[in-house]
C-alpha cells in the first residue's frame, strides 16, 4: 500500500514531527503487522528518528547541524543551497519502522521527523506500507 503525506515548511531549516501523520496512514490501511518504509523524494530534505518529548532536542540538533555545515562556506554549487544538499546526504532520505498491533513500533521517546534544510517549501513524504 502506498500513501503520500504533504508537508508545508515555514523555515529554512526545520524539524517537523510527522509521527502522527504516519501513524494515521498506517491505521487507514488496516495493516496489523508489517513495515512502513518512509522515503523523502527531495535532495535538500531528509527524515530522522529522535526524541519528540522535549522540543529542545530538535532545536539543539538544528543548531549544531547549522554550526557544522554553515549556509555560506564558499561552496561551488551556484544555486546557493549546497549546505542543504550536504545535510540531506548526512541525515538520509529513508527510514523503516516496524508495525505491530496497528501501531508504529517506536521507543517511548521516539518520533519521526521530516527535516527541512532548504525551506520554506511544499514537500512530500512517501510511505510504502507492507503487511507481513
Amino acid at each position: 500500500m502506498f500513501e503520500k503525506i504533504s508537508i508545508k515548511t515555514n523555515d529554512r531549516v526545520e524539524f517537523v514531527d510527522i509521527t502522527s501523520k504516519i501513524q494515521n496512514a498506517v491505521k487507514k490501511t488496516g495493516v496489523d503487522s508489517g513495515l512502513v518504509m518512509i522515503h523523502i523524494p527531495h535532495t535538500t530534505a531528509a527524515v530522522t528518528i529522535n526524541e519528540n518529548a522535549d522540543p529542545d532536542v530538535a532545536a539543539d540538533i538544528k543548531k549544531e547541524v547549522n554550526k557544522i555545515i554553515p549556509f555560506d562556506d564558499n561552496y561551488a554549487h551556484l544555486e546557493g543551497n549546497s549546505a542543504a544538499h550536504i545535510k540531506s546526504s548526512l541525515f538520509g532520505v529513508d527510514q523503516t519502522v516496524i508495525i505491530k498491533n496497528k501501531k508504529l513500533l517506536l521507543g517511548t521517546w521516539q518520533g519521526i521527523y521530516f527535516c527541512e534544510f532548504d525551506g520554506p517549501r511544499s514537500r512530500n513524504v512517501y510511505l510504502k506500507i507492507i503487511e507481513g
